[in-house]
């Protein structure tokens, strides 16, 4: 899969407790990522951080948070980006969606395609 150089980055910022059909928000959203053969989607997963509601979650031991943040990154070309937004706005009730221009730089996959 080749993806351009000028491409875009989506970011998503929900709760680790954020459902989509009786599955975590985050894993349906890759999932579909790659059901569209989007180029390359992360999940990460934070220790602190608050949103829209200003409630503080956090992973300290004192205040155990099951709902820890939770940022999905997903890159691709402008077109296939623009063509996947709809569905991840559709996905997320509760969070922030950030969209930004990105150079890239590499991508491959490490396994020589042309040797099959």
């Amino acid at each position: 899969m080749k993806i351009p150089e000028k491409a875009q980055l989506i970011r998503i910022f929900i709760g680790e407790s954020d459902q989509w059909q009786g599955k975590p928000l985050y894993e349906a959203i890759i999932l579909k990522a790659r059901e569209n053969g989007i180029a390359g989607a992360t999940m990460l997963r934070g220790l602190m951080g608050y949103g829209a509601a200003s409630r503080i979650h956090t992973a300290k031991i004192l205040r155990l948070s099951e709902d820890l943040p939770i940022v999905v990154e997903i890159v691709d070309g402008e077109d296939k980006i623009a063509g996947f937004l709809p569905e991840i706005q559709a996905m997320v009730q509760d969070g922030l969606i950030t969209v930004e221009n990105v150079r890239v730089l590499q991508y491959r996959s490490g396994k020589d395609e042309d040797a099959v």
